[in-house]
């Protein structure tokens, strides 16, 4: 299969561009909350707070792997990796999703241990409520904006950090919750909002770790996706079936191999242009697609894939042939087909040969007897080529 260069390739260093872009912005909104939380939150002796600036920090963290991420997987494809750098993508979430694990554990756990004493909880001010509520509206707003450009671009880490900074914005309405609470005389929901942050942001993490895991061991598209690939496939002019078809993914895009079935006495070339014109329209029609690797296959063959290495080879088969073309002049071409566990051979002789009907007609009997009980040639036929070599 030839590699064409894929449309979207052009526009990598535009879309780093603009994920760098928004990433920028969200580096500011969370440097500015991480700040006054924390230093809010320490004055106005608010945990949950306090807890909800280290969660910003962990934002200020992945922003950074953000942007060396999208950097990095905007590279193009080199000898090293010659599908690109876009799994740099998966790579990140993965460690982003990891780490919030652990942040969101460590609150957790940190809650967990106040709540034992909660007779020696100093009383929260109401400056805290006011920080917690611009966060809220901040960290909404930061979410949306994200989610407008990872759609977009169709990027799993930058959704992954949009999803962050609306678990961010939704954990500061718990953080909300608990202040106010604790303003009205119940200290411990300042804890308990710390303690249930903890465990929502224990949970994303590890939903965003896995999803990157099965990503890096290949997991294929959904089945609509499957589906949607195989009709486009099936539906290209000189394809008769498809029995193989894989997907995997790679951060925003996808790779496809496809074995698909042709005529088996088509020629090389026509069966390449084939898989060319259906690797040109999964590509068209599926924008999610990087790339398409097509399988040319005569027949059905995945219950016969030990057969084609039994059969001799065109040497052998052509010393084999001899005795078969016994009485006959030199072939001028030979061409072997390999179809269900046996070789069909196409002899092509001067013309000259066909211009007397009894030679031809014995020719035909001889070759038949002598085929009888051959264990790999199962017909030969006789061609004369009329136009010139």
């Amino acid at each position: 299969m030839a590699q064409g260069e894929h449309p979207a390739a052009a526009s990598m260093a535009e879309r780093a561009a603009e994920a760098q872009r928004a990433t920028w912005v969200s580096v500011a909104v969370n440097l500015l909350m991480t700040v006054a939380q924390l230093v809010v939150g320490w004055l106005a002796h608010s945990q949950s707070l306090v807890a909800h600036g280290l969660h910003s920090f962990s934002d200020l963290l992945s922003d950074f792997l953000v942007i060396y991420a999208s950097r990095q997987s905007a590279h193009p494809a080199d000898e090293a990796h010659p599908y690109g750098h876009a799994r740099m993508e998966t790579g990140a979430t993965l460690v982003l999703g990891a780490s919030l694990a652990l942040i969101g554990g460590g609150i957790l756990w940190e809650s967990g241990m106040r709540l034992q004493h909660i007779d020696a909880l100093p009383v929260v001010e109401l400056s805290a409520l006011w920080v917690a509520i611009a966060t809220v509206v901040s960290k909404e707003g930061l979410y949306r904006y994200l989610i407008r450009v990872a759609e977009r671009q169709r990027s799993q880490l930058l959704t992954a950090n949009a999803l962050h900074t609306r678990a961010d914005a939704a954990s500061a309405l718990v953080v909300v919750v608990g202040i106010g609470g604790a303003l009205l005389g119940w200290s411990f929901l300042d804890l308990l909002a710390a303690a249930l942050m903890g465990f929502m942001i224990l949970r994303m993490g590890a939903e965003l770790a896995w999803g990157a895991f099965r990503e890096l061991i290949d997991t294929g598209l959904d089945a609509v996706q499957v589906e949607a690939i195989r009709q486009t496939l099936v539906a290209t002019p000189g394809v008769l079936g498809l029995h193989e078809l894989r997907t995997r993914r790679m951060a925003h895009q996808a790779l496809v191999d496809a074995h698909v079935q042709v005529d088996a006495r088509i020629s090389v070339s026509e069966g390449h242009r084939i898989a060319e014109l259906a690797r040109a329209r999964v590509l068209k029609e599926h924008p999610e697609v990087l790339d398409v690797l097509v399988h040319i296959d005569p027949e059905d063959d995945m219950d016969l894939d030990l057969l084609a290495p039994r059969l001799p080879s065109r040497e052998i088969l052509l010393h084999e042939l001899r005795p078969l073309l016994a009485d006959l002049p030199a072939p001028e071409k030979v061409v072997l087909h390999y179809l269900n566990g046996k070789v069909e051979v196409e002899v092509f002789l001067e013309h000259a040969f066909f211009e007397n009907g009894e030679t031809l007609r014995q020719a035909e009997a001889g070759i038949a007897e002598r085929l009888r009980n051959h264990a790999v040639v199962r017909s030969i036929s006789l061609n004369c080529m009329v136009a010139p070599k």
